[in-house]
């Protein structure tokens, strides 16, 4: 069985200047509206198994919602699907604030 692992706000800003991170925020488009981090792709929880080929296999993917639990599921169902390199946002968008951390305007790509 596969897994995944947690990561922690300032750990997850270290990767995105370092590493090819693919980023999912998994909340839904007015929970978006509210800002998220730069360069999040939006595909809202419920929509994932029926989203989940547009992500790809070769990058590690960070998942992350308001808290860390939707999230947290989604990592679980990828890590179920076989995928590997999936991470979830300890805290979610709550946590990475609470450090500090930028937000920016993202657009909902709920079809």
């Amino acid at each position: 069985m596969f897994g995944y692992k947690d990561v922690e706000p300032l750990q997850l800003q270290e990767l995105l200047q370092t590493e090819a991170i693919l980023l999912v925020d998994v909340r839904t488009p007015t929970e978006l509206a509210r800002g998220g981090i730069a360069g999040a792709h939006n595909i809202p929880l419920h929509l994932l198994p029926l989203r989940k080929e547009e992500l790809p296999d070769d990058r590690a993917i960070v998942f992350y919602c308001q808290s860390g639990n939707r999230s947290a599921q989604a990592c679980a169902f990828m890590a179920g699907q076989g995928r590997r390199n999936v991470f979830n946002l300890r805290g979610g968008i709550l946590g990475w604030l609470q450090c500090g951390q930028p937000v920016a305007s993202l657009t909902s790509t709920e079809s």
